[in-house]
């Protein structure tokens, strides 16, 4: 996977906030992820448009952070999930 892949929720998989847990999850086929802060913030920007290399540089804005620390994570996290099944990819 590379900055310039473009990345997308599936069908059946969904973000929601949990009103009992007080936390956003990721809702897929017969799982459910909690996430946090970050992994929101990633998975908000995530509309099957926008690649990895600009999501990185609005949360490196975001929270004023270099995107070379910030890349390698969000590339990290979004190949975890797309390995689970619940992010899907488009290659460029």
């Amino acid at each position: 996977m590379t900055g310039a892949d473009v990345p997308f929720l599936p069908r059946g998989v969904r973000t929601q906030f949990d009103a009992v847990r007080k936390v956003d999850v990721l809702l897929g086929p017969e799982r459910v992820l909690v996430l946090d802060q970050v992994g929101t913030a990633v998975l908000e920007r995530l509309d099957g448009a926008t690649s990895l290399d600009q999501i990185s540089a609005d949360l490196s804005a975001i929270y004023d952070a270099p995107v070379d620390v910030i890349a390698p994570d969000v590339i990290a996290f979004v190949m975890d999930l797309r390995d689970k099944g619940m992010v899907h990819v488009h290659p460029r």
